[in-house]
């Protein structure tokens, strides 16, 4: 028996996709943060990143399944939950006691599968026509230059902004949730959870920061 074939084994995959989504997070995050402080830093990170092998055929095709799997596997397990509550109605009394971001987070998670078009658009789509398409030479220093070119437009910066609003509510309920689902449930768990609101609230704010930091600098 497969981990997606019950809904438990849903449950579980969709958590173990978004740990290593969060794990993605982070990463990504610290390289970002440093073309607050460097250029050249950023520059370096970021050439190292875009031109290693192992980044670019191995881990960059896990983590796009990743996240097609883990917003196919949001929908499917929506669409039961629906299932179920509609066959249910008449003992169903509702997420009574279940936060507005609980109840939502098929539409957080929407918002956040936008934001990653408009993400993936803006920077991969360029990176991939610049090395494959046209084909052009090696330039350590661009990326610098390209990444603060993003944050010139008032309209994207928004669209970031609130993005980033909504990654923080997905993350809110989804990260704690996760071990949940998993069966984690310890002396730990208070731990784990406190650990998740603040990575919920401290990551997306940092991302915001980045955006204004280059959208006002460049003012």
């Amino acid at each position: 028996m497969s981990l997606t074939s019950s809904t438990i084994g849903r449950k579980v995959a969709m958590a173990l996709s978004g740990l290593f989504l969060v794990l993605f997070l982070t990463q990504h995050f610290t390289i970002n943060i440093i073309s607050v402080f460097s250029e050249a830093a950023f520059n370096e990170v970021s050439h190292f990143m875009g031109n290693n092998p192992l980044v670019q055929f191995v881990l960059q095709p896990v983590l796009i399944f990743g996240v097609i799997f883990h917003f196919i596997m949001g929908f499917v397990l929506e669409i039961q939950n629906r299932k179920a509550r509609i066959a249910n109605y008449a003992q169903y009394k509702g997420n009574a006691s279940a936060s507005w971001v609980s109840r939502n987070m098929i539409w957080s998670g929407a918002v956040v599968l936008s934001f990653l078009g408009l993400h993936f658009y803006d920077f991969w789509v360029p990176e991939i026509n610049y090395k494959y398409v046209e084909i052009l030479p090696l330039n350590p220093d661009r990326y610098y230059e390209e990444l603060v070119h993003k944050f010139h437009d008032h309209l994207r910066v928004i669209l970031y902004v609130v993005s980033f609003v909504f990654l923080a509510l997905h993350l809110h309920h989804g990260f704690a949730s996760a071990f949940q689902s998993m069966g984690v449930n310890n002396k730990y768990s208070p731990g784990i959870k406190k650990f998740a609101v603040w990575f919920a609230i401290l990551i997306p704010v940092g991302f915001i920061f980045i955006a204004l930091f280059h959208h006002i600098k460049a003012l």
